[in-house]
């Protein structure tokens, strides 16, 4: 007895000592898991805002910002030509109620055009309170998601308090946390219990020993009996006429139900706000220092424009590098997915007009660690991609390019 008591005993304390350890909530959505490739060269998000990230159960809340589907779209994924906008919550703490491309209301999956650019817009609605982390994300078909840049929300007030009233097309109103709960529950049981009789049925007479023994004598025939037949006919009757009667009655009790949708959307992309022409960019060269925690990128650029531009910023996979000089304008102090004093150039000034100018840019930070987009220089599509932004301060303008380019690793 002692030594089948020692066992339960240790394992007992155990049990109790881990208990006292609190379990840390998830912090992330595993947005850094994805092939650095694809976070760069796929969805490039820009101008991504929340209406507020602090308010109560019940209350609205919105993302809205941009987004350019990259030209340089890796060749081993597939075209986003079914791709849906969501919103990465962990658990039902939101409830979206309205979505938009392009000013248009968006319920379905749309094709994307690579090279194209577009704005959304996603309402919700607090449901459960609590300190949550949130990212916009697109599921591409066959490629998995790309998430959109994460912020923390923060939920007050009583989940009591919620509620998710919406009128139908007849004009009744409905809650639709508790519409045809009872109904769904009483139909899964029915099933279940179906399902589990029929299996009953079968498994309540001895099972393969048994039954080889009496097929091993010829005594097949003795298996199944004339009220197994019986019982197997009716349900092979009764099952489809109970489904189609059902079905009558419930379309007779709603007449004007819309079935779910399966159609794609097709919603044409914006006139073109990157790679507008007015500022060309051309990357020549992309170089990643491994142990500095480096990129360099040596770009040539043709301004078009009417006023003298200057680099600014520089986007990749949701982490901004800032161009330090332009502080004044780009700084966005406190944000964990920005590195104010990232950026350098070798030649800062400002790039007059119908000028060509070749200028090298340094992307110094450990963010290239951080974010595991080092690991580019280890896959087997080793392009970089982001968003170059240039900024006229005099006219108040900005112009956007998409650059890519092969990336060689220094290790020295």
């Amino acid at each position: 007895m002692k030594s089948l008591f020692k066992p339960w005993l240790m394992a007992v304390l155990c049990i109790n000592v881990l208990s006292i350890f609190a379990v840390p909530s998830a912090q992330a959505h595993g947005e850094k898991a994805l092939e650095p490739f694809i976070r760069m060269r796929t969805i490039q998000w820009y101008d991504v805002q929340w209406s507020t990230q602090k308010f109560n159960v019940n209350d609205e809340v919105s993302v809205s910002g941009k987004f350019h589907v990259a030209e340089d779209w890796p060749i081993s994924v597939p075209k986003p030509e079914a791709s849906f906008l969501n919103i990465s919550t962990p658990g039902p703490v939101l409830i979206r109620t309205e979505r938009y491309l392009n000013g248009k209301p968006w319920t379905n999956s749309v094709s994307l055009e690579p090279g194209g650019d577009y704005e959304f817009k996603v309402v919700m609605k607090g449901r459960l309170p609590g300190h949550y982390h949130i990212h916009p994300f697109f599921n591409l078909k066959d490629a998995g998601q790309v998430m959109g840049p994460g912020v923390w929300l923060d939920i007050g007030g009583d989940p009591a308090d919620f509620s998710n009233t919406i009128q139908t097309i007849n004009g009744e109103m409905i809650d639709m946390e508790s519409f045809g709960f009872a109904n769904g529950v009483f139909w899964h049981l029915f099933w279940g219990l179906l399902a589990a009789a029929w299996l009953l049925w079968w498994v309540r007479r001895p099972l393969f020993i048994s039954r080889y023994r009496m097929l091993d004598a010829g005594l097949e025939h003795e298996l199944i009996t004339d009220q197994d037949k019986t019982i197997a006919k009716a349900v092979l009757v009764g099952v489809p006429v109970l489904v189609l009667a059902l079905n009558a009655v419930t379309a007779n009790q709603y007449p004007d139900a819309i079935p779910l949708q399966a159609g794609l959307d097709r919603i044409l992309p914006l006139p073109a706000q990157v790679n507008a022409g007015l500022v060309n960019v051309d990357t020549l060269k992309a170089e990643y220092n491994v142990a500095q925690r480096a990129m360099l990128l040596q770009f040539s650029i043709d301004n078009r424009s009417q006023g003298a531009v200057r680099i600014g910023q520089f986007s990749t996979s949701n982490v901004h590098f800032m161009n330090a000089d332009l502080a004044s304008v780009n700084s966005k102090p406190g944000k964990d997915d920005v590195s104010n004093n990232g950026l350098s150039l070798s030649d800062n000034t400002p790039i007059a007009p119908g000028e060509q100018r070749t200028v090298t840019v340094e992307v110094r930070d450990a963010a290239w660690e951080s974010e595991k987009l080092d690991g580019l220089i280890k896959d087997a599509d080793s392009r970089l991609g982001g968003l170059l932004f240039l900024y006229d301060d005099v006219m108040g303008k900005r112009y956007i390019s998409s650059i890519s380019a092969a990336v060689i690793p220094k290790f020295n």
